[in-house]
């Protein structure tokens, strides 16, 4: 099963995405956007930038916990992940999200 990415509505109406694994699990979560064309533009360069390795970057948490951030080209947060155990995990994310992203589909969650 192939990864997706997923549009939703948050309870103050901006909107978000999710780029979800073949398995289901979240790999990686956008800002809020104001309009859905606004995250809709977003999914477009997380694809766009999902397979350039220098986009992606590698960091700690205060709390010690590794996690990444997906850059467009301009510097700014497309989507940042979850915290991982180890840097190990958070790199599994990573090629998580190259191999994902590229093609995968988007569902409208804001449409039910």
């Amino acid at each position: 099963m192939a990864g997706k990415f997923e549009i939703s509505k948050s309870k103050n109406g901006k909107f978000l995405f999710n780029l979800k694994a073949g398995n289901g699990q979240v790999i990686l979560t956008s800002q809020m956007y104001e309009s859905k064309s606004d995250a809709t533009q977003g999914i477009a360069s997380c694809k766009s930038n999902a397979t350039v390795d220098e986009r992606f970057e590698r960091a700690d948490a205060t709390s010690g916990q590794p996690y990444f951030n997906l850059k467009a080209a301009n510097g700014k947060v497309i989507g940042r992940s979850e915290m991982y155990a180890s840097a190990s995990a958070r790199d599994n994310g990573i090629a998580s999200v190259k191999a994902n992203a590229p093609d995968a589909p988007t569902k409208d969650l804001t449409e039910a």
